[in-house]
């Protein structure tokens, strides 16, 4: 979808939205050709602007508007005859306001400096200020907004956003009803790219009735703050309600944190009235239903049942009823807390719904556990919508086949679900779960399965991030449940994508491969700092002969190992290494392997990596003096 935004420019090297459009590694090439590019040509009286003239022209302009393109872009080229018919009005204006085109995929520096990440992105310079503009891509619009920024009395909006310190950060946050709270760092690139659509959100958010509030928490200034809440990484974004706190899992764009806080602000359960949306819960259903049965708003665990689903609605979707006749139906009386799965996850291995008594005494987090605990079904479909959520917990026995619950394919989707549910009734310390293998053919191929020539395949998803898989043969329960006795008695070796350990591995930098992961990087001997990298990164290209000489820099220290990883071709065999955009830095000290450090803030430079290595080192040989 094309992106419409107005911005001014920003600081230089601040990452796009891939973490690797890189205008930095690209300058010292286009140096040779700043003489040629340096012209600024129009065309139809649109001017063309690149990486060598923007700076130059835009130097001494009060306003202009520019137009990041895209050569292959369709909405581009439907947007370019309009953007023509702009050019032509703004140039004959009093004073003339210029406009330009730049096509982004070439003049790679200034798409990067200015954060674009979408076709065709619309942004106005006003000497130097940011200015968002969220009307339709037309004509009039466009024009209109331009020259109200053009005037010299114009000035920025306030931010929507509160910003909020150890001062006032009490009495803000503990009377809302509901805020959204993000904890940032003034150098994240992920910050700087969330920080536009946060505050459209804002703006947006702030015209409800009533508003739903959003602010933000510079985490580096405010380190109690960051502290009390253990923000420990950027950005953290958490809910407040009344002062307490609850994890954020919702969208970071504009629309979806809109609609995301919307819903968030509503009522953590919602009232049937219907005994047939109880029916239709259980027919078409697709994840666990809880519904508290209540005589009234007046009783008095109601109120507990509504605190306990506010802990857990951004995981669940909470349903409460006054009707007795839902209470006939479901054969419980008021005062009840039921849960129960859809129909197609039934089984007669299992109740077909587990009950709780909620009386005055009953704590929030009894029933918070009685959730929790009866949320899975004995065998349940995992995909990736509900993974997260839903199956993060290991052991996890996978069988993956074609799963198609709808009409058609339903018998034959039961038929080998059934096979599972034989075994799963006698495991009931891992959890199991059936995957469509087109939804997962990238963790098929991972554990080498794809061309197994088999329509059912099983794997066991262990901690720290170990996979079994079972040998290619003819699946039955018999199988499966050898299977499983061999994982349960240690039998079965684990599969670790990696690539061929490196023969000659005395380099200044060690090379790590995910068969070697555990013999280097958790060695209990040695310190280690480990880069997680992309051969495809430009800033880990960039990174490398820094870490070349760190390398060389520390060669010499017996307990202290320099290493680099492939991420994207091994397996990271722990799961307290995450690695979530390229290059991540680790430091695993040799007596808290399974708690790293991660190295976050500074400059990737000789400098402040050898300092961050000084700063947790259990042992050097050297004096900091020497360092």
């Amino acid at each position: 979808m094309a992106q419409l935004a107005v911005l001014v420019a920003q600081e230089d090297g601040r990452e796009s939205v891939t973490q690797e459009v890189d205008g930095d590694d690209d300058e010292e090439e286009e140096d040779d050709d700043d003489d040629d590019n340096s012209e600024v040509k129009e065309e139809n009286d649109v001017l063309v602007l690149n990486d060598a003239n923007f700076d130059t022209f835009t130097a001494d302009k009060d306003t202009v508007l520019l137009e990041f393109y895209a050569p292959w872009c369709g909405h581009c080229k439907q947007f370019a005859p309009e953007y023509e018919k702009i050019a032509k009005t703004l140039k004959e204006n009093d004073p003339p306001i210029p406009v330009a085109k730049i096509d982004a995929t070439a003049a790679t520096a200034l798409a990067s400096r200015f954060d674009v990440s979408g076709y065709p992105t619309i942004k106005i310079l006003k000497k130097g200020q940011p200015v968002d503009y969220d009307g339709s891509r037309t004509e009039d619009a466009i024009v209109a907004k331009v020259k109200e920024i053009s005037d010299p009395n114009w000035t920025p909006p306030p931010e929507a956003t509160l910003v909020l310190t150890q001062d006032n950060f009490d009495d803000v946050v503990k009377d809302a009803d509901i805020i959204l709270v993000e904890f940032y760092a003034p150098w994240c690139g992920h910050c700087k790219r969330l920080a536009p659509e946060y505050e459209k959100a804002a703006q947006e958010l702030s015209k409800r009735t009533p508003p739903i509030p959003l602010a933000k928490v510079d985490a580096t200034a405010e380190t109690e703050l960051a502290k009390k809440f253990d923000v420990t990484g950027y950005p953290t974004l958490k809910i407040f309600r009344k002062g307490k706190p609850y994890d954020y899992s919702g969208p970071r764009e504009k629309y979806g944190i809109v609609d995301y806080m919307i819903e968030q602000a509503g009522p953590p359960s919602k009232q049937i009235q219907a005994t047939k949306q109880v029916q239709e819960f259980l027919k078409d259903g697709d994840d666990v239903i809880i519904i508290g049965v209540f005589s009234g708003e007046t009783d008095e665990v109601y109120q507990l049942y509504q605190e306990a689903a506010n802990s857990l609605r951004e995981d669940y979707k909470f349903h409460h009823t006054f009707s007795s006749e839902i209470a006939k139906l479901l054969k419980v009386s008021p005062g009840k807390l039921v849960v129960m799965q859809p129909e197609k996850f039934q089984s007669k291995h299992e109740p077909k719904m587990y009950v709780l008594d909620l009386k005055y005494s009953t704590s929030e987090s009894e029933i918070k556990e009685h959730v929790v605990k009866h949320a899975l079904p004995l065998v349940g479909h995992r995909k990736p919508s509900n993974d997260a959520k839903r199956y993060a917990k290991r052991p996890l026995v996978v069988v993956y086949y074609t799963v198609d619950f709808s009409f058609d394919y339903r018998v034959a989707t039961q038929y080998w679900r059934g096979k599972v549910l034989e075994v799963a009734k006698d495991f009931p310390e891992y959890v199991f779960a059936v995957s469509d293998e087109e939804d997962y053919s990238s963790e098929i191929k991972d554990l080498g399965l794809l061309e197994s020539g088999e329509d059912v395949n099983v794997a066991i998803l262990d901690e720290g991030g170990k996979k079994y898989a079972m040998e290619p043969e003819e699946f039955d329960s018999d199988a499966l449940r050898q299977f499983v006795l061999a994982f349960k008695k240690g039998k079965l070796k684990p599969i670790v994508k990696s690539q061929p350990v490196p023969k000659n591995n005395k380099g200044p930098v060690k090379v790590v491969v995910g068969k070697t992961f555990d013999t280097i990087v958790m060695d209990p001997k040695n310190d280690v700092l480990i880069e997680f990298y992309a051969p495809w990164c430009g800033h880990c290209k960039k990174l490398e002969p820094v870490y070349t000489e760190l390398g060389k820099k520390y060669k010499n220290e017996k307990n202290l190992v320099i290493a680099k990883m492939d991420a994207t071709a091994n397996d990271v065999t722990n799961d307290h290494y995450k690695v979530e955009g390229f290059p991540t830095i680790y430091f695993a000290p040799r007596d808290k392997k399974n708690n790293p450090i991660k190295f976050e803030g500074g400059d990737r430079d000789l400098e402040h990596l050898s300092k961050f290595i000084e700063e947790h080192a259990t042992k050097l040989s050297r004096t900091k003096e020497e360092l």
